[in-house]
């Protein structure tokens, strides 16, 4: 629960406070009780696909989302994940006009969070897409591998 004491706003406070604050306030205007008993921290939690330990903990300011998790968030709220980034303090590359990119530095994204991102909902075919992506994969590290001398690569 947040305390009612503290002045951590958007514009004020660590950056992990300045989120939680501004998520706060996004979460109850895109109609999340977050009451004690409102349900809307689970709710939220089960929209964006983290657990509500992890909402919680974002809402009062301790943690970040992980960025792999701010599209989602935005999406909740109705807010632009640029805000989020900047919020957080991770570059976006102003250039790019997808606001799905991702933090200077990070890794490249996985076959689910692909999957996610391209709304594969169907279980049959994202296992099919997460099995073929990680195949593929798997094979081009082989062709790297032979390339550069190393001979075969086990399979596994």
């Amino acid at each position: 629960m947040r305390s009612k004491e503290t002045e951590i706003t958007p514009e004020h406070g660590s950056p992990a406070e300045r989120f939680g604050a501004y998520m706060w306030e996004a979460a109850i205007a895109a109609g999340y009780d977050l009451s004690d008993k409102g349900g809307g921290r689970a709710r939220l939690a089960e929209d964006v696909g983290i657990s509500p330990s992890a909402i919680g903990r974002m809402l009062n300011g301790r943690t970040l989302p992980l960025p792999r998790h701010f599209a989602n968030l935005a999406r909740a709220v109705a807010r632009p994940v640029r805000d989020l980034y900047e919020l957080a303090e991770m570059e976006t590359g102003e250039d790019s006009t997808d606001d799905r990119i991702r933090p200077v530095g990070s890794v490249p994204p996985t076959p689910e969070e692909v999957a996610d991102a391209w709304a594969i909902t169907d279980p049959g075919l994202r296992r099919l897409f997460i099995s073929n992506s990680e195949q593929v994969r798997r094979l081009q590290e082989e062709m790297n591998h032979r390339e550069s001398g190393g001979g075969a690569v086990a399979r596994g």
